[in-house]
């Protein structure tokens, strides 16, 4: 608690962060389809086969609906009351009605002529309606489902989210589950809860899943404490982070430090001297928009590095990733601006080596509030190593795709000790649809969204032995000490 009252209090949000501004990163949204993209003036924005610009977005407020109309701007477009005491003529059945292809008068001429005449698209879908020969004959639910289905696919209609954990997780689920290791959105909030993830923690937190799982964390913690990141390669990936659009407070609780450098921590050999003697080719993890974000993706996290929201080429993934025009984001291609890159270069290293190095003294204490672990690699040394620096009485939570890895891990940390409630859990999901009579259970379903391996620690016999628990260990034989004093007083006052 100490080390987050050092830390500068986040500002509360201002009456008009509930709208859209430019920089802002936003989640688009038709039907059950998500993207996220940054609100850039003069920028084309592809979705569903669709293009426009964001400039008439700016100003308004988040979960609004728009339309696009011709030439690609956003008309915003206002809820229509739909009359509930007009009776829908519909047939009993649908026995009768023929799919030949005939019952539509309007050709793909005539509709793409409607189209070129500027004509919205719930005119045409109207038109469609009126001029369908077997539409009255259909029953009442057949016609909801062609309405619904021709609003689909000729009304262009855009609505704009403020990213959060749940939207993003199920955008990246829904379109790219291999780069969060096929982690479900449910699997993720139980993460979140069996972590005791909350403000005023010291988290550690291993995760290869595009910093999804760290972005999950900060917002939680609303900028208040302290979270330590390992990260294999060159440099975190945090693709996902960058689409929550965290303001730059919640950044001075968030350290770095590479999983290659853990062992030499906790064998007691770690200096400064072995973070200068890094390569100087070594990825550069910069700052920009509020964001650590890597320059040059290694070959072990190419994967993850990439992961942007779905639908987007890798040139929009750049312009997420990174503020546009920023000199830093690539090499000047003029000789002459060289010197000028090395020494940016070397102090953006320097940068790093500080960070590194507050990540260690952070680590070095041993006092952790948690561990959060979630990685395509096998869990079992990740979790024996990175036990060491959670405090006693602390949780940790370990996900997997798959279920071996955490059984061989369960029945390594039994073996070890130091640890009590460990269970091994799978949670189970199911959409329903709900309308009027007719709501049931959707046909598909998630087939698995992972497993999680969660538990406590403390302090066991062969862990006192160790000098740096050793005023764990104190404390609690302090406390033992004096509970039988108290409750012997507290028998003789009230024999008395």
């Amino acid at each position: 608690m100490e080390a987050s009252a050092e830390q500068p209090v986040p500002q509360p949000p201002h009456a008009g962060d509930h709208c859209i501004h430019d920089g802002d990163f936003v989640v688009l949204k038709r039907e059950d389809v998500f993207k996220a993209v940054q609100v850039q003036r003069r920028k084309k924005v592809t979705f569903e086969k669709q293009w426009f610009y964001l400039d008439n977005a700016i100003g308004h407020s988040y979960g609004s609906t728009f339309e696009v109309s011709n030439g690609g701007s956003l008309q915003l477009k206002k809820k229509k009351e739909e009359p509930t005491s007009e009776t829908k003529e519909a047939g009993t059945d649908n026995r009768n009605i023929v799919d030949d292809g005939k019952s539509q008068k309007l050709t793909q001429d005539d509709i793409k002529a409607l189209k070129d005449k500027g004509i919205k698209g719930e005119e045409i879908v109207q038109q469609l309606i009126e001029n369908s020969t077997t539409f009255r004959d259909k029953t009442e639910f057949a016609q909801d489902k062609y309405i619904k289905k021709k609003k689909k696919k000729y009304e262009a209609i855009v609505t704009i989210l403020k990213p959060s954990t749940r939207i993003l997780s199920i955008m990246y689920y829904a379109r790219e589950p291999g780069k969060i290791n096929h982690m479900r959105y449910d699997t993720l909030a139980q993460m979140l809860t069996l972590g005791n993830i909350r403000a005023g923690n010291k988290m550690i937190v291993m995760e290869t899943c595009s910093g999804l799982v760290l972005g999950a964390m900060m917002e939680r913690m609303g900028g208040f404490g302290s979270i330590i990141q390992l990260y294999p390669g060159d440099g975190p990936v945090r693709a996902a982070t960058a689409c929550f659009g965290f303001p730059k407070s919640f950044l001075s609780g968030l350290h770095e430090f590479p999983l290659n450098k853990v062992n030499s921590l906790l064998d007691g050999t770690f200096s400064a001297e072995m973070l200068s003697s890094e390569p100087k080719d070594s990825t550069l993890v910069e700052e920009s928009n509020g964001e650590h974000e890597e320059k040059h993706i290694p070959e072990q996290a190419d994967e993850d590095s990439m992961a942007e929201a779905p639908e987007s080429n890798p040139e929009e993934q750049r312009t997420m990733e990174s503020v546009p025009q920023d000199p830093g984001n690539k090499e000047p291609k003029e000789k002459g601006n060289k010197r000028d890159y090395i020494q940016e270069k070397q102090r953006r290293q320097e940068e790093q080596r500080k960070r590194h190095l507050e990540a260690a003294a952070l680590l070095g204490e041993r006092n952790a509030d948690g561990l959060i672990v979630a990685s395509r690699f096998h869990p079992t040394p990740l979790l024996l190593s990175l036990l060491d620096f959670v405090a006693p009485s602390r949780p940790f939570v370990v996900y997997c795709q798959y279920k071996e890895p955490l059984l061989e891990c369960y029945t390594k940390l039994r073996e070890r000790g130091g640890v009590i409630n460990l269970r091994l859990s799978e949670t189970w999901l199911r959409n329903y649809q709900v309308l009027p009579d007719r709501s049931h259970p959707k046909l598909l379903m998630s087939g698995g969204g992972g497993y999680l391996l969660s538990g406590f620690t403390v302090v066991s016999d062969s862990l006192r032995t160790d000098p740096s628990l050793k005023s764990c260990a104190s404390t609690l034989d302090s406390h033992h000490t004096e509970e039988p004093a108290a409750k012997k007083q507290k028998c003789v006052g009230s024999g008395s």
